[in-house]
C-alpha cells in the first residue's frame, strides 16, 4: 500500500503576516489582488520529486568552509527542533538556508553595493533534521546591509530559511534574526509580523552550544503550525471562507 503525504492546507495560525505592507514597498507589487484558491492536490503534486536526505551531501551544513578556504567573520552554530503543534518533532525534514556574509554582502550578480564579498563564502547550506527533529549548522554571522524599501533602510542580521516537507508542493519559508538588533526598529519584513509573534523569529543566545575558541552558539526552534507557529511567508487570513 502506498502512504501519500497530506495534502496543502491553510495555516491555522491566529496572527498571519499579511501579503500587503505598505511600509514594505515591493509588497504592493508582489501580493494578490484577488482572493486565492485552493487546488486540490493530484497524484502527481503528492507523488512527485521529494528533496530528502539523498540529495544532501557531508559538509553541506558547515558553510564556513568553501572554495578551499574558511570563511571571515564571527563563527556561529545555529540549531533547534523543528516540531509541530503538540510540541512533536518533524524527521527527516530538508532545510536550506542562505544568507550575506560578515560584511553583509550576498553572492549575487544583482548585489554589488560597495561591501567585500567572500571568495569562501557561498552563503548557502542544507541539512535534513533527525529523528528528534534537530537540525544544526555552523556558519558565520551575516553583516547588516543597506537596501532601498525607504531612507537610510538597512536589514538587520538574518539568515533565511526553507522548509521542504513530505512532497515538493509542501515548502515554507521564513527568516531567522538575532537578538537584541539595533535596526528592528525600521525593518519592515520583521515589523510585518504581529507584534506578538516576532520573538518568534528571533532566536536566542545559548551558552551550551557555544564552543570555547570556536564558535557561539544560537538556537531557534521551528513550529510549523497553530497558536505557537513560526511566522512564515503565508496567505492573507481575510481570504479564508
Amino acid at each position: 500500500m502506498v502512504h501519500l503525504p497530506p495534502g496543502y492546507r491553510r495555516p491555522d495560525s491566529v496572527e498571519a503576516t499579511p501579503t500587503d505592507f505598505p511600509d514594505y514597498r515591493t509588497t504592493a507589487l508582489r501580493s494578490p489582488r484577488r482572493p486565492l484558491a485552493v487546488l486540490p492536490n493530484r497524484l502527481t503534486e503528492l507523488t512527485g520529486p521529494v528533496f530528502g536526505e539523498d540529495r544532501v551531501q557531508p559538509g553541506d551544513a558547515d558553510l564556513t568552509l568553501a572554495n578551499g578556504g574558511e570563511a571571515q567573520g564571527q563563527r556561529i552554530v545555529v540549531h533547534g527542533r523543528v516540531v509541530d503543534t503538540d510540541g512533536e518533532p518533524i524527521p527527516n525534514t530538508l532545510l536550506e538556508v542562505w544568507q550575506a556574509n560578515a560584511a553583509g554582502r550576498y553572492r549575487h550578480t544583482v548585489d554589488n553595493w560597495p561591501a567585500p564579498l567572500d571568495p569562501y563564502f557561498n552563503g548557502a547550506g542544507r541539512c535534513v533534521t533527525d529523528a528528534d527533529g534537530h537540525y544544526s549548522f555552523t556558519t558565520i554571522r551575516p553583516g547588516a546591509y543597506p537596501w532601498r524599501n525607504h531612507d537610510n533602510a538597512w536589514r538587520p542580521a538574518h539568515i533565511h530559511f526553507s522548509l521542504f516537507g513530505r512532497s515538493f508542493t509542501q515548502r515554507l519559508v521564513t527568516q531567522m534574526y538575532f537578538p537584541d538588533d539595533p535596526l528592528f526598529f525600521q525593518d519592515p519584513i520583521y515589523n510585518s509580523a504581529p507584534a506578538g509573534v516576532r520573538h518568534r523569529m528571533v532566536s536566542v543566545y545559548d551558552h551550551e552550544a557555544t564552543t570555547d575558541h570556536w564558535a557561539l552558539g544560537f538556537r531557534w526552534d521551528i513550529v510549523l503550525r497553530g497558536r505557537e507557529a513560526t511566522p512564515f511567508e503565508t496567505e492573507d487570513d481575510d481570504d479564508d471562507e
